[in-house]
């Protein structure tokens, strides 16, 4: 009986922490397009926020919000029922010296500078 108990505590537990890594990491992505936006106004600050390092705690503590809050509600409330993901739309900011396309992208290429039309 008290396998079965620590059997089933273990998979409720890992069922629950595999579905708090998976989501749309709101708070994580947010922080990922705010240093994005920095470094697109002012490269150097950019490092400067990442060397001191605000960026990296902003993005260890977003992290951790979306584990427990964000892609838990979203796996168990909203997306593990139906079979579709929630997405997230990223802030779009185009440098005046072009950007760069997510190779995710069709046409896209690595270190390939696109002007976004100009």
């Amino acid at each position: 009986m008290k396998k079965k108990i620590l059997a089933l505590a273990l998979v409720l537990s890992a069922a629950f922490a595999g579905s708090c890594a998976s989501g749309p990491h709101q708070l994580a992505r947010t922080v990922d397009d705010w240093d994005a936006k920095t470094y697109t106004n002012s490269p150097w600050m950019n490092a400067a926020l990442h060397i001191i390092p605000v960026i990296p705690l902003a993005q260890f503590g977003a992290q951790i919000g979306d584990f427990f809050v964000t892609d838990a509600y979203y796996f168990w409330f909203k997306d593990a029922w139906d079979g579709k993901g929630t997405g997230f739309k990223h802030a779009e900011f185009l440098g005046e010296d072009g950007h760069l396309e997510s190779l995710l992208l069709d046409g896209s290429k690595f270190l390939r500078i696109s002007d976004g039309g100009k």
